[in-house]
């Protein structure tokens, strides 16, 4: 059957006819099947009206059916499904009635069926909503095409998707009129799990749209106050802000109507958290181990201090000795002189890299199991390698297991195993992904071969200066020489000059980091020692990198 896509299908039955006038015949009742129809509830009233008027009068407008698929001389309703049932009724199965049989494929029938109730003065939102959904399905997702086999706009379209979330209970809820538009609107913006006893309250409560609105606000989470990546929150058909693009009725920006996947995020940020902290006290504990091997290198430093002081003042050695005073260096021979050393190690970015190998790797882990966390598509994607590659049984049994009870119920770890079977196969959608999320946070915190967890970092672009820069127990655990290394290659030598920086070489290892940290105009944010990254080069702020450097920290 041809029909212009552009405009709307059709105008109902009428339309269908008068295409190509059919002929009308009689068909008896047991012959004929409800196929699909969009329409939900059917009113009593209405019913009863209409089955007195057919045993008054007759039924004087033909019903549309097409034949089924089996050749058994029997035939489903397309068009007239509330007069089919009234007749059923009025009349008995062995009653007759007016039809027009046309040859439709099921595609042509959905289509013809959704159109007809559509222009219905009292179709249902509901009714359309599920019409959208098989409709969208047969576009295969495509909702451009959906929207215009319907004649609807895509706003229409979108407004009624929205709408097939509600549960059953608040779809008859709103067909039978109990509760108005604004009332589905809203909470067609909570989890399907909770919309019945969202439903129970207001009707017990007789809330009107304005003070469910109220209510909604009390128990949704602000999205500003929250310890997560809000990455994914933004297309979240949970976040008030999709809301208030669909719909009229809503509540403010900014907040999350699904409270369990709220929790279930700020717990797992938590638990990141917390193993962050005992990591960096892992690292600040090295540190001071090796800040007790390096003991002697503060001895040394104080010698070295003698000698760097005398290259600042040269000028005014002269100024001494035509004073009389002797210089260290007219009274004794040099370090060089009094006797063969051995002089130390060059330092380099190999050698610094390799005392920071342990920080190095835990940072990493830290940042790429942080990542994962806010990204399910990610976490899902490593989950899925690591099972590929032998290597996701790496994850020690108790990461997992002893946060359980944190992840899927609290009463989980206490189940036989059918019923965490059960437990699981309910979960919603949101809860499940965050629970992936949370085992490929697992696994980067795990793995044995830190070069996987590198792969992670840089397929995902993970920036470890999203979650660590230099600070003062990262400098407490170098040598002065190693210091002046890493403020060279920062850039912060540049930035205070050869001599100021030689000056504060001169000092205390402590003046020296507390210099180096509070160095005026100079920002450490975004700096990244070749020690920390992954490549061994020394990563610059995003902000140097756009003028050129290379910033890309995981190639």
């Amino acid at each position: 059957m041809t029909r212009n896509r552009t405009q709307r299908l059709g105008t109902g039955l009428s339309a269908l006819i008068a295409a190509s006038p059919p002929a009308i015949t009689a068909l008896p009742l047991a012959k004929i099947s409800v196929g699909y129809n969009p329409r939900r509830y059917f009113d009593s009233r209405k019913h009863d009206e209409l089955v007195a008027s057919l045993r008054l009068r007759g039924m004087l407008q033909p019903i549309l059916v097409r034949p089924t698929k089996d050749a058994s001389d029997s035939y489903l309703i397309v068009a007239g499904g509330r007069r089919y049932r009234a007749a059923l009724e009025a009349f008995g199965p062995e009653g007759e009635i007016p039809v027009v049989i046309r040859e439709m494929t099921d595609q042509e029938a959905l289509e013809a069926a959704i159109d007809e109730n559509d222009v219905r003065d009292d179709a249902s939102e509901t009714e359309q909503a599920d019409a959208a959904v098989r409709v969208l399905a047969a576009c295969q997702d495509d909702r451009a095409e959906a929207a215009l086999r319907l004649g609807w706009s895509k706003a229409k379209l979108d407004r009624r998707l929205a709408l097939g979330n509600l549960s059953d209970t608040v779809k008859r809820a709103l067909d039978e009129r109990r509760i108005k538009v604004g009332h589905a609107e809203l909470l067609a913006a909570v989890p399907a799990d909770k919309q019945d006893k969202a439903l129970d309250t207001i009707l017990s409560s007789g809330l009107d749209v304005s003070k469910t609105r109220d209510l909604l606000m009390r128990v949704t989470q602000d999205l500003a106050s929250a310890s997560f990546d809000k990455s994914e929150c933004m297309t979240c058909p949970f976040n008030s802000a999709a809301q208030r693009a669909l719909f009229e009725t809503h509540i403010d920006d900014g907040h999350c109507t699904n409270t369990a996947c709220f929790e279930l995020k700020t717990q797992t940020a938590d638990m990141i958290r917390f193993e962050e902290q005992e990591r960096a006290d892992k690292a600040a504990r090295l540190a001071a181990r090796s800040a007790d091997d390096h003991a002697n290198d503060d001895a040394d430093d104080e010698e070295q201090d003698d000698v760097t002081d005398e290259a600042i003042d040269a000028a005014a050695g002269s100024l001494k000795e035509s004073q009389g005073i002797a210089s260290a260096s007219s009274i004794a021979p040099s370090r060089a002189d009094s006797a063969p050393t051995a002089s130390k190690s060059t330092v380099t970015a190999k050698s610094i890299a390799g005392r920071t190998a342990e920080l190095r790797e835990a940072m990493w882990r830290t940042a790429v199991a942080r990542a994962l966390a806010g990204n399910g598509a990610h976490a899902q994607s490593t989950i899925l390698v690591a099972a590929m590659s032998g290597t996701l049984p790496q994850i020690k049994a108790e990461t997992l297991k002893a946060r359980s009870g944190l992840l899927v119920d609290a009463d989980f770890p206490g189940l036989d195993y059918h019923a965490k079977i059960r437990v699981i196969g309910e979960l919603e959608e949101a809860q499940a992904a965050t629970i992936l999320s949370a085992i490929g946070a697992a696994y980067a915190k795990d793995v044995a071969n830190f070069e996987h967890v590198a792969d992670l970092a840089r397929a995902f672009d993970v920036d470890l200066r999203a979650s660590w820069q230099v600070d003062k127990t990262f400098l407490e655990r170098y040598t002065k020489d190693e210091l002046r290394f890493i403020a060279r290659e920062c850039g912060l030598i540049a930035h205070m000059g050869e001599k100021a920086f030689a000056k504060r070489l001169g000092g205390k290892k402590t003046d020296l980091i507390a210099g180096m940290l509070c160095a005026i105009g100079f920002d450490w944010a975004g700096r990244l020692p070749s020690c920390m990254t992954l490549d061994g080069r020394y990563g610059p702020p995003p902000v140097d990198a756009a003028r050129g450097a290379p910033a890309k920290l995981a190639a």
